[in-house]
């Protein structure tokens, strides 16, 4: 299995961006996928994710300016991110358990917000 982001970039505070993931399997395999991001000289956080059914989470930093959602059909994950702050920038990662607990992650992509 192997997972593509895509969509970084460099972007204004207050601006917005849409990351994508594409999966290489169907993503029903999955129990739940999520993004994740590391800031320089920080670990690695979760962002939001979501499961199979649909139901979603988020961190508190991010809630109600991310948006996760996936779409079954075309193996593919999205994180929509407004209202950027310099603060939301980092490396941002998708990650996909399958069930039975198999994680796989994908490559990162770099988000900067200027201010």
């Amino acid at each position: 299995v192997q997972l593509q982001a895509s969509g970084g970039g460099l972007v204004q505070a207050g601006g917005s961006l849409r990351l994508s993931c594409a999966a290489s399997a169907r993503l029903l395999i999955f129990g739940v996928m999520g993004w994740y991001r590391q800031a320089p000289g920080k670990q690695r956080e979760l962002v939001a994710s979501i499961v199979t059914g649909g139901a979603t989470n988020y961190v508190d930093a991010v809630k109600g300016r991310f948006t996760v959602s996936k779409d079954n059909a075309k193996n593919s994950m999205w994180l929509q991110m407004s209202n950027l702050r310099p603060e939301d920038t980092a490396v941002y990662y998708c990650k996909a358990t399958m069930y039975g607990g198999v994680d796989y992650w994908g490559k990162g992509t770099q988000v900067t917000v200027s201010s």
